[in-house]
């Protein structure tokens, strides 16, 4: 019978030094010396991040957490889901050392790449999304470190409204192609960092007449060249048009205006622009 108990009482305790897991890693919790919370994004208040908070899934679904070395290779990195009950807290166990935190939220269909921190990307599988970056440098010693970080916007939107008074039946699919933007940025600057080629598809019908385009400026305001183009159920090409349309970080452009009124051939359009100073700023496009 003692033999028996000790073996339960070895069972509990091998349980009970398990760590949990976030995201495919260690959350460290119980160890760690850099405790990171999420305070706030974008003016959003984030004062509690739990599965309850109102907030969360307003402002984003996942939470992407990552420690670089002074050479900006990864560290260490945890993601979170907005289905996690610590989402918006996180730990590490890191060495004596300067390090660089960097905390993202967004609401993509996966993860990006953050092996490097001059190129954190997203890919036209996962998506693009809105996006809130915190960046900062931090040294470990003896001493805990615990940090209460805010994030900021560092996406540019393109809002494609149609405003013809229907979508012809036979259009299923909307498709956006765009280039001049960056589907990855540099977490130094939060501005883009590679040349990409980004494709967002949409299955329409007829109440859906508006579609959000992120993408991250390689400047603080420039260019981006949009195909649009309006496909059949077996990707047929039936209307298609480009446009060049201005854009800035942080700032909505409004890009509308009766999209298939007129033939169905590829055309150009040049556009007039207006500003106002709604979130950080909205560009109101007509075609």
């Amino acid at each position: 019978m003692k033999t028996y108990f000790r073996l339960i009482v070895a069972l509990c305790a091998m349980v009970s030094c398990e760590r949990p897991i976030i995201g495919g890693e260690e959350s460290e919790a119980i160890n760690g010396n850099l405790m990171v919370r999420v305070f706030q994004i974008e003016k959003t208040s984030f004062a509690s991040l739990t599965r309850s908070a109102e907030p969360v899934g307003d402002v984003c679904t996942r939470l992407n957490y990552a420690v670089y070395d002074q050479e900006g290779s990864r560290v260490k990195q945890v993601n979170q889901t907005s289905d996690a009950p610590d989402f918006g807290s996180v730990s590490f166990r890191l060495e004596e050392g300067d390090y660089m935190l960097v905390v993202m939220a967004h609401s993509a269909n996966g993860n990006p790449t953050m092996t490097n921190s001059a190129k954190i990307q997203f890919t036209n599988a996962t998506g693009y999304a809105d996006t809130f970056l915190y960046r900062d440098e931090v040294s470990i010693d003896e001493e805990p470190v615990e940090m209460q970080v805010s994030l900021e916007r560092i996406t540019s939107l393109c809002r494609f409204v149609i405003t013809d008074e229907s979508i012809p039946v036979e259009v299923k699919k909307m498709r956006f192609y765009y280039t001049g933007g960056s589907g990855a940025f540099d977490a130094s600057t939060g501005l883009g960092s590679v040349n990409s080629k980004q494709v967002m598809t949409f299955d329409v019908d007829q109440n859906q007449k508006q579609f959000d385009l992120y993408t991250f400026l390689h400047e603080s305001s420039s260019a981006i060249s949009l195909k649009v183009t309006a496909l059949d159920a077996n990707d047929n090409v039936l209307y298609e048009r480009e446009f060049d349309v201005p854009m800035e970080q942080n700032h909505i452009t409004w890009l509308s205006g009766a999209y298939f009124n007129g033939s169905g051939s590829s055309a150009s359009t040049n556009i007039g622009v207006t500003v106002n100073t709604d979130w950080a700023g909205d560009i109101h496009l007509t075609f």
